[in-house]
């Protein structure tokens, strides 16, 4: 005689239910992350006009701590060229034309 063996369903739910990130920390770091756009914007409008013209469609990457910025044709390039001088910093990647938007939304 065969028994029947009753099998338990897993709950599913989040992978790791005891690291919640606070709202406080939440809101922190969106905040940190607008200022950082903001800064990074600013260097883009400044040097837009400059570049626009030689360097259209160019991929231009921004540390906005110091505002150095890199520039190259392939995204994957530029962000080597970044990294390399600033290894662990924030960056911000934005395409030289009008909007300065990288791909289609």
């Amino acid at each position: 005689m065969t028994q029947l063996q009753s099998y338990t369903s897993r709950r599913r739910g989040r992978l790791f239910p005891d690291y919640i990130i606070p709202p406080e920390e939440l809101a922190k770091r969106k905040s940190e992350r607008e200022a950082r756009g903001k800064r990074c914007r600013a260097v883009l409008e400044r040097v837009r006009p400059h570049l626009i013209e030689t360097h259209y469609n160019w991929f231009i990457i921004i540390e906005p701590n110091s505002g150095d910025y890199f520039l190259d044709p392939d995204e994957q390039v530029a962000m080597q060229k970044a990294r390399q001088k600033y290894p662990k910093g924030w960056m911000v990647i934005f395409r030289l034309n009008k909007t300065g938007t990288c791909g289609k939304i």
